[in-house]
């Protein structure tokens, strides 16, 4: 068999990687990589809140699958997100409005999940070592499909607290700790829940338009019935992707990524695809 097309098409690609790895030595004295792209994080959550007169628009879809012997369970994800400077960078509002889609066997289903309502502030940022801090306060409104079981039926509350540096000229770390507290959820008949998560992120600047990442995210998911004592299930997913910018002459920018999760205990996700578009501009210019 003639395998040469194949041959060459990895060549091909394994060219193109190390190209991008080698493009960064030679970048103008004075710029870091890591000035490039910094606030489009994919499930870690980043710590720096967006510019003043500047607009973030952030679509992502998480398609999971999770093998259950029989027929899958796959899951499709939508989210749209819009984060808005509230008169300086100290302070951002944004809000989330998710989408599902579900099929097990030869049922299919889709609907809204629950909003969410985002406040978070700017408590360190240094702009020399991009080192920063920016909890998050959240308000979870019921506005899920409660048939289909897309909600908890409750107002709820999360926070997050996002840790930010960079390591160096070329190097990203992020780190989450975070909890999400919903009364009386419908979906533990109408018993308090609280959830814990954790977050890390490992990025690396082969340009300054081209990173490459590595995220690992941890849940623990609290559940349980009426006259049953409540437990935790753990669910962790390791993630590596790419994003890529394109910066335009007005300022603006677009960012693209892929990733590819990976399930690493029973209760998460066996494998999926992520999908990431960000694109910013300035919706008003400070002196």
């Amino acid at each position: 068999m003639n395998n040469q097309p194949g041959l060459a098409w990895l060549s091909s690609l394994l060219s193109a990687f190390c190209m991008s790895l080698s493009c960064a030595a030679e970048e103008e004295a004075g710029e870091r990589p890591v000035d490039g792209i910094a606030d489009n994080s994919f499930l870690v959550e980043e710590a720096y809140n967006q510019e003043k007169g500047v607009v973030q628009h952030i679509l992502t879809g998480y398609y999971a699958v999770e093998q259950l012997g029989g027929p899958d369970y796959r899951n499709l994800n939508l989210a749209f997100t819009q984060e808005w400077p509230v008169f300086s960078q100290d302070h951002q509002f944004s809000y989330t409005i998710p989408y599902n889609f579900s099929r097990f066997d030869d049922q299919s289903d889709n609907g809204l999940g629950d909003v969410l309502l985002n406040y978070r502030y700017q408590a360190y940022f240094n702009e020399k070592t991009l080192m920063a801090l920016a909890p998050r306060a959240s308000l979870i409104l019921p506005t899920g499909d409660k048939v289909l079981g897309y909600t908890d039926d409750t107002v709820g509350f999360q926070a997050n607290l996002p840790f930010s540096t960079a390591l160096g000229d070329r190097w990203y770390v992020h780190l989450n700790a975070g909890l999400t507290y919903l009364p009386d959820s419908v979906l533990a008949q109408e018993r308090d829940l609280l959830h814990y998560s954790l977050g890390s992120s490992l990025i690396y600047a082969a340009t300054a338009d081209l990173h490459f990442m590595l995220e690992w995210v941890g849940y623990w998911i609290q559940f349980g019935e009426p006259g049953m004592a409540r437990d935790y299930e753990f669910s962790s997913l390791i993630s590596p992707g790419v994003r890529k910018a394109f910066n335009f002459s007005n300022g603006s920018q677009l960012v693209l990524g892929l990733a590819a999760p990976i399930g690493i205990t029973g209760a998460a996700p066996d494998f999926g695809a992520f999908f990431y578009a960000s694109f910013e501009h300035f919706f008003s210019k400070s002196e």
